[in-house]
């Protein structure tokens, strides 16, 4: 069951894929799998086709938490838990630490960041761009 879902998860191109073996650590289940989609409709995509791929391989559905959002989805399939989150929720929650199994991948930067201009700096706009941002003068 394990191999079929690492498997599930690396077709579906999921990203850093970690699988945390909790026998003798918890009762819930004999593995956590955590792994890492770009964006919530990755997250989902992943998570539905999981859950029918394990239903088609036992005869037993999977019980699914977070669908909606799809920000983090915990699939429960009974011996192994699947938790597929955003990369800033996982970095965030951070379960593996959590179970004593290492650090979360850091969280990707953003593409982009706008610089404030320096103090110093001269106004970039023309006269054309309309009045200052400070409109607060009261001089009538």
């Amino acid at each position: 069951m394990l191999q079929l879902i690492i498997g599930s998860l690396d077709d579906d191109q999921a990203v850093d894929t970690v699988s945390i073996p909790l026998a003798g650590k918890s009762s819930i289940a004999d593995y956590m799998v955590i792994s890492s989609g770009r964006s919530t409709r990755q997250v989902a995509s992943m998570a539905n086709k999981l859950g029918d791929r394990i239903k088609a391989e036992t005869g037993r559905p999977v019980r699914m938490e977070g669908l909606p959002t799809a920000d983090w989805v915990l699939v429960d399939a009974g011996d192994i838990i699947i938790h597929l989150f955003r990369p800033e929720v996982r970095s965030f929650y951070n379960l593996e630490r959590m179970w004593a199994f290492g650090e979360a991948p850091a969280a990707p930067e953003p593409l982009s960041v706008i610089e404030p201009l320096a103090e110093d700096a001269e106004d970039p706009r023309t006269p054309d761009d309309g009045p200052p941002d400070d409109l607060d003068d009261d001089e009538d």
